[in-house]
């Protein structure tokens, strides 16, 4: 086991502290789960690592935006700290005290002048210390003081809070800096032999450069395997070069696993995901800004779909239907994000939707009977809440013989009918000009003959236009809308149809939605991350100048569990629809009773997450 190496940290203004690193890696950075903490605008939240082997003391950056400097060197790679030697992260300045156990004493010569660092990228230097004015007692050995900067040098056997974050990291190991320097290094020898002006000249097919990429990964990393540090296995590393380097990198198994419902990219060193509803941090990192900009552009290329400066964001989706937005530098200053919203490999079906406590079969059979009934249904509901969902499920309910023309902004929705044409909206082009909106797609669905229109979110002035469709002929269309309540979609329908720059009345406004909507699905995501239908609400019409609705359903919340469970029941409200006979008149077979609210069990405490 190497010998403890004291290290004096300081920083204008303050107390210097000193503190002593028995053998082992300590991780410097700003967040509060590094062993070090230096809180500072200028450091990153894991900026760099101090290691004590048996070759001594040395510094390590792992990306910083700022740097980390050794004697006012930029830092690359890993580098010997010597006694004497100062390291400068952010306004912080690490002086190793006292000299190397092993190494030969030093030469009668007087010690070199330390020199101020040099100002870099915002970095004040510190000048060195004036003596005390009497000796402080020295740190014994392996000990750590009392406190630093922001926090103690934390034991990896110190309880954390639970309670102060969703990242569980208790349960996560954090990214490996040496893969990751490992990794950056295959990559660059990668592109170095790949040498993909010579393929594309020779028109290489993507297979072929596949496995050519696949063939020199292996290759590579072969001839270094003996060099490899302890615990990076070389099969699992080639997998995950070969994945960032052709696929979607460290985002592959995310996607395959089932569990995981959301994946959030903030940056290169950051992937969180949802599962069972929460946030969690994963211990995946990509390599660097620009392998995360490629795996976007991987993304949004097969579609047709840009990003650059002047276009840095984008909305795309991947093969299968799973939704995808991006943000890239200069609208991020986290660097570029990518946000998926993953799709069930095999579609939710109504009855995993009963089964998940999301809906009760009672909703659900008045839904099919609704739909059979061509009644203008909206799904409404927040962000994140399931509505994309819940739309799917709905339109299996349509019928199989007739003509169904969706339209989305990228195409998520899975119809299990035959006779579907699916639309989906184009951005500008680089000159600003070829744009298709939403609003665009649905005149031009009004003149393709359809039986149903699916539009997968109104938010801005296609509104009047599917309004007018519903009225004209087109009813039992559905779509979606973001709001929290039934009464807020009435007003958010109206803003979007002034959003469309006709100047019509509030009155005629009103007139519209109350003749063509009849029928609200609102879902409400809880605070255990569960979504449910918590009302389902009709449109009655126009009463003077007030939009009518009455709640057939609805979700009363009794409490929390021990678990933080949301517990309550969903139940019907004993108001019976307006449009009751109509189900008669149809030949449609509807069960009366599921209106009253006597004996109904209600919905439990689950829900889809």
């Amino acid at each position: 086991m190497p010998d403890s190496i004291d290290i004096t940290i300081s920083q204008d203004g303050k107390q210097d502290q000193r503190v002593s690193l028995p053998g082992g890696v300590y991780t410097i950075g700003s967040d509060e789960d590094n062993k070090i903490v230096l809180a500072d605008a200028m450091i990153s939240w894991r900026h760099c690592i101090l290691t004590n082997g048996s070759d001594g003391l040395s510094i390590e950056d792992l990306g910083s935006s700022t740097g980390t400097y050794l004697e006012g060197q930029r830092v690359t790679g890993r580098q010997r700290v010597g006694p004497g030697q100062r390291v400068q992260v952010g306004t912080f300045v690490i002086l190793r005290n006292g000299q190397d156990a092993a190494a030969p004493p030093p030469p009668s010569a007087p010690p070199r002048a330390q020199a101020p660092l040099p100002m870099e990228t915002g970095v004040a230097a510190h000048p060195p210390a004036p003596p005390p004015p009497s000796p402080a007692p020295s740190t014994p050995p392996g000990a750590v003081p009392p406190q630093m900067y922001s926090s103690p040098l934390r034991s990896s056997t110190e309880p954390r809070d639970k309670d102060k974050t969703l990242r569980s990291r208790e349960k996560i190991s954090p990214v490996d800096p040496r893969k990751t320097q490992i990794k950056k290094q295959v990559h660059t020898e990668l592109l170095k032999r790949l040498d993909m002006k010579r393929m594309t000249v020779n028109q290489a097919s993507e297979d072929e450069l596949q496995q050519r990429a696949r063939h020199l990964v292996a290759q590579i990393i072969s001839e270094v395997s003996d060099k490899l540090p302890e615990g990076i296995h070389p099969t699992i590393l080639a997998k995950e070069i070969c994945e960032e380097a052709l696929q979607l990198g460290p985002l592959e198994d995310l996607l395959a696993d089932e569990s995981v419902t959301e994946i959030m990219v903030n940056g290169p060193n950051r992937i969180y995901v949802e599962q069972g509803g929460k946030l969690q941090l994963t211990p995946r990192a990509f390599i660097n800004d620009d392998s995360v900009l490629a795996i976007i552009e991987r993304i949004v290329s097969p579609i047709g779909r840009r990003i650059d400066e002047s276009q840095p964001y984008v909305d795309a989706r991947l093969a299968d239907g799973s939704r995808v937005n991006a943000v890239i530098p200069p609208l991020s200053l986290s660097g570029p994000c990518i946000t998926i919203r993953k799709f069930s490999k095999d579609p939710f079906t109504v009855q995993d939707l009963i089964n998940f406590g999301s809906l009760t079969q009672d909703i659900a059979d008045f839904i099919a009977c609704c739909t059979q009934l061509r009644k203008n249904i909206i799904v409404s509901g927040g962000t994140g809440t399931g509505k994309t969902t819940l739309l799917n499920v709905v339109s299996n309910y349509l019928p199989s013989d007739e003509r169904i023309v969706t339209i989305e902004d990228a195409a998520e929705l899975r119809l299990i009918q035959d006779h579907v044409i699916t639309l989906e909206a184009r951005p500008p082009n680089m000159e600003g000009k070829g744009a298709i909106t939403i609003r665009d797609l649905v005149r031009n669905s009004l003149r393709m003959r359809p039986d149903r229109i699916v539009v997968g979110e109104c938010r801005g002035g296609e509104a009047i236009d599917m309004l007018q469709a519903m009225n004209t002929g087109h009813d039992g269309s559905l779509t979606t809308v973001h709001a929290n309540s039934p009464r807020d979609v009435i007003s958010r329908l109206e803003t979007m149809v002034l959003m469309s720059g006709m100047d019509l009345p509030v009155r005629a406004i009103r007139e519209q939605i109350g003749s063509a909507v009849q029928l609200i699905l609102q879902l409400t995501r809880f605070s255990d991350g569960t979504r449910r239908v918590s009302k389902v609400t009709e449109v009655c019409g126009i009463e003077g100048d007030v939009i009518t609705l009455q709640d057939l359903w609805d979700f009363k919340q009794t409490g929390i569990d021990e678990n933080k469970n949301v517990l309550g029941t969903v139940k019907p409200t004993g108001s019976v629809p307006t449009f009751m006979e109509e189900f008669a008149a149809r030949g449609i077979d509807i069960d009366k009773t599921m209106f009253n609210p006597e004996g109904q069990t209600g919905l439990g405490p689950a829900g889809f997450t």
